[in-house]
């Protein structure tokens, strides 16, 4: 099979049908082999009764059905592990992503041997409030991640069968596809100018927050980019200095109270807890064990967790 094209929604009941029409008439005049799987993440309208009918009239609908909603992520990593076409395709539901771009994006996978192609929508038709936190959203992952890409967020991206396979998409890790792709290897990362169509139906299912939760979760990549396998050698390097800062002003007080009782026999001396500089070092001390401690049990976790996210899936279809 040439192509699966992977479209995560939620409560997009008016354009699936438009959407799946147009994928055929595009698919179906490049003769390319493909199935197109959609991941109704929880949909609280028709969206569900709508796939029901599409995939009962043509096998290459398929369809899959989350019991409750679980989050874009989630949706995109179902339906990769359902994917089996060489090269696999993601958009959005809700037709701001065009399906004529598909061919020359199977075209660079297939042909000039990207592992990722990433879409950039250089001219954007959204307000200005979600623009201008975009920019700054793509500066700092470009900065963080090391990969030039304009636009890391959009939907329309295409993959190497083989690079879907070995990442897996939770929480809101959607928007760093690219780096997770790059922390699993695959190197060969461009991107496309595409077409950003205005939204036809319905409202935008994100909210400011997701910006937030977006440099949040680069900062989590960032690390686990640099020591998911080895945690302890961040940990215990910054807790080994800790507890030996405060081991050092610790050692530096106690010498100097005996040079201070040798100097002044029979005199009072400062007792060394009346020192704010003992609260520091006690402290250190203290947070440099936490430290330590704390990237041997994940050095532990690492080593014995295999257990990958499950989902709660009601039903699929053509699967």
């Amino acid at each position: 099979m040439d192509i699966s094209v992977v479209i995560p929604l939620y409560n997009e009941e008016e354009s699936l049908k438009e959407l799946y029409d147009w994928i055929v008439r595009v698919m179906d005049a490049n003769r390319f082999s493909f199935e197109v799987v959609f991941v109704d993440d929880g949909s609280t309208d028709e969206s569900w009764e709508v796939l029901e009918a599409l995939s009962g009239s043509d096998p290459r609908c398929k369809a899959i059905r989350f019991r409750r909603n679980h989050g874009k992520s989630a949706g995109l990593n179902v339906g990769f592990a359902a994917a089996k076409g060489e090269v696999v395709i993601t958009m959005d539901a809700d037709l701001q992503d065009s399906p004529d771009e598909i061919p020359e994006l199977y075209r660079l996978i297939a042909h000039k041997q990207y592992d990722l192609i990433s879409g950039w929508k250089k001219k954007r038709y959204d307000p200005l409030s979600k623009t201008l936190p975009t920019k700054l959203f793509n500066w700092a992952t470009r900065k963080v991640s090391k990969i030039h890409l304009h636009d890391f967020n959009c939907g329309l991206k295409a993959y190497k069968n083989e690079v879907i396979k070995n990442i897996e998409v939770h929480g809101e890790m959607h928007r760093y596809i690219p780096l997770l792709a790059k922390n699993a290897g695959f190197r060969k990362i461009g991107e496309k100018v595409v077409e950003h169509r205005a939204r036809k139906y319905g409202t935008t299912k994100f909210g400011l927050e997701r910006f937030i939760n977006g440099f949040l979760d680069l900062l989590t990549l960032a690390f686990i980019g640099r020591f998911a396998k080895r945690p302890m050698h961040f940990f215990g390097m910054f807790g080994t200095f800790m507890f030996f800062l405060g081991f050092g002003i610790a050692l530096y007080l106690g010498i100097d109270k005996l040079i201070a009782l040798s100097q002044h026999q029979g005199a009072r001396v400062k007792l060394v807890t009346d020192s704010p500089w003992f609260y520091i070092g006690l402290t250190s001390m203290i947070l440099g064990t936490q430290l330590f401690l704390t990237g041997f049990i994940a050095e532990l976790i690492v080593r014995n967790s295999g257990r990958k996210a499950s989902y709660s899936v009601d039903r699929e279809l053509n699967l």
